[in-house]
């Protein structure tokens, strides 16, 4: 009989200016505001961008409850100082196939805050028993979240044109970067 390999990840992972938690209910407004709601934002996301907080809330329904199934382990990224949501990490298990991705509120861009999450992430993931593979997909046309995986440690495996229908670009189909994290 099938079973899914269930990831025994923590709840909290700090690094040195970030604080890299569990997503839950009480982030949605913070979620909202910080970077859902904003197009530049959510440009090269696979979800839509958020018109109204019932998204974000109906989005971590969906969060809380693929964690609890293993298939889905979403995070915010917070800066510990004050305790302020500045972006996500979500990872999506597919029985030890693993895609990630990330997005960050516009107002922390430029600052290392990506990297230092995504590196951080890769080591945890990179020791996690049951994990086989680590990848992520990435618009060409998103220059700065490829040059933070060529900075965590990932090598780009394959562009694959027309690959992706992006929500927030049209759905059109888009060519793509495959990024993996050597194990």
């Amino acid at each position: 009989m099938w079973t899914m390999i269930h990831l025994h990840l923590p709840e909290t992972i700090n690094t040195d200016r970030l604080s890299i938690q569990r997503l839950r209910y009480e982030d949605a407004d913070e979620i909202f505001y910080t970077y859902a709601s904003k197009p530049e934002a959510t440009q090269y996301v696979s979800w839509p961008t958020h018109r109204s907080l019932a998204d974000t809330r109906a989005f971590l329904d969906y969060a809380v409850q693929s964690w609890s199934r293993g298939n889905d382990y979403s995070f915010s990224i917070r800066m510990p100082d004050h305790n302020r949501l500045i972006g996500t990490f979500g990872i999506i298990n597919d029985d030890g196939k693993i895609q990630f991705g990330y997005a960050l509120g516009p107002l922390y861009w430029g600052h290392g805050y990506a990297t230092e999450a995504c590196r951080a992430m890769m080591e945890l993931l990179r020791t996690t028993p049951g994990i086989y593979r680590i990848s992520t997909l990435v618009d060409v046309g998103n220059v700065a979240s490829s040059r933070v995986l060529l900075k965590a440690g990932l090598l780009e495996e394959a562009r694959l044109p027309k690959w992706m229908r992006f929500p927030n670009q049209g759905n059109e189909p888009r060519d793509c970067i495959l990024y993996r994290l050597p194990l």
